[in-house]
């Protein structure tokens, strides 16, 4: 998807564009990261966490490691043979997902925070703390074009058809076209907007700092439903069952059910024990809510019903999200560790010691899992 030059390649960039094309409408593509490919952060437009194509084996070994230089804490993304990372030190960098030999590197002059890319019709497209939208060629790296906000960018960009939807700490949510970076329209809500947007046909879900959760017209901006959460929300929303429910953890200690058909909150899970904000991002695997907490552990939280499955303790908080592929569940921790956990019991099959906190969330693509972590490294799995 990403170099359609080549001619041998064209064939290729027809049917991952169309692929896109369908995730976007909220069809069965969507649920899941096209094949071969974890184009954004949670890997689609549904924001569900679920890989397509080949499984990472049961026990990944280290493939390669690049050095970036500095923490990241935005999360990969995968697409056509290339792992594009956003690293603190506000530099872009296009990694061989074969070799993880440095392809290019685009550098912003600034700092580069959560944003994590998004790659589609041939750029890259990816936030940052300066305020600053960017657009990159997923071929070389050049410069498309940029587009200012007011505040920092920390929300990730989703892609929706020819829009890139974009949140600031300005208080908008942006509907840029994804060819100009002009504005095609934007959403002010009532306070900084941190989460990355959702989409499920033609509706935009997102969650906010001013404690609601909103859906609106993925074509014109036009708010569809506003309900409130009663809670601040750095985390974003998974949409589920064909655009029936959604799920995102809050920071009055809770994960919500949400029936969007109902408008209403469904359930409230939390920790009986103890009350710590969630601020991972889940994904859905086997009926089941998975997510990290800031409780040191991973929670499974039946989807209907809103009750535990399992947990699993970690050894400190988990920020990162979880990636689900092959039945198993991959997720970082602030101790250091890339856990590989089973997705029905939740008993650990597998860890890596990478010696530094991951808050970034792993992507997963052809049978590899892509990682960063706080001291400046990008490891690659599988």
């Amino acid at each position: 998807m990403i170099k359609a030059v080549p001619p041998g390649r064209r064939r290729f960039v027809r049917t991952a564009l169309a692929v896109l094309s369908v995730a976007s409408l909220g069809g069965v593509a969507g649920a899941q990261a096209p094949a071969d490919n974890w184009v954004q952060f949670r890997g689609n437009a549904r924001l569900t966490g679920i890989a397509a194509g080949v499984a990472p084996p049961a026990q990944p070994a280290l493939r390669w490691t690049y050095e970036a230089g500095e923490a990241i804490d935005a999360s990969p993304a995968i697409a056509d043979g290339s792992v594009y990372v956003a690293s603190s030190n506000g530099d872009l960098i296009a990694i061989d997902l074969a070799s993880g030999k440095l392809r290019w590197k685009y550098t912003t002059g600034g700092i580069i925070g959560e944003s994590s890319p998004a790659v589609g019709g041939g750029q890259v497209f990816f936030g940052d703390l300066g305020g600053t939208v960017h657009a990159v060629s997923a071929a070389d790296g050049s410069k498309r074009w940029t587009f200012k906000t007011g505040g920092e960018v920390k929300s990730s960009p989703t892609l929706a058809g020819d829009l890139v939807l974009i949140g600031s700490y300005d208080t908008h949510l942006y509907a840029l076209d994804s060819r100009t970076g002009k504005v095609r329209w934007k959403l002010q809500t009532d306070g900084p907007v941190h989460a990355t947007a959702a989409v499920h046909g033609d509706i935009v879900y997102i969650t906010g700092c001013d404690e609601k959760l909103r859906g609106v017209k993925l074509a014109t901006g036009a708010v569809v439903f506003t309900l409130t959460t009663g809670a601040y929300t750095g985390a974003s929303t998974l949409v589920a069952d064909n655009g029936q429910w959604a799920y995102f953890g809050t920071f009055n200690y809770e994960v919500l059910g949400v029936d969007l058909r109902a408008k209403k909150i469904a359930w409230r899970y939390r920790n009986p024990n103890r009350e710590f904000p969630f601020y991972s991002s889940a994904a859905m695997a086997d009926g089941r809510v998975i997510v990290g907490g800031r409780d040191k552990s991973v929670h499974a939280i039946d989807a209907a019903t809103g009750k535990s499955a399992w947990t699993f303790a970690t050894k400190a908080r988990v920020d990162s999200s979880p990636a689900i592929a092959g039945g198993r569940v991959y997720i970082g921790s602030a101790d250091g560790r890339l856990y590989g956990l089973d997705a029905k019991s939740g008993q650990k099959q597998w860890e890596f010691d990478a010696g530094a906190g991951i808050t970034s969330s792993p992507a997963i693509a052809s049978g590899r899992i892509v990682v960063g972590t706080e001291d400046g490294r990008v490891y690659c799995f599988g």
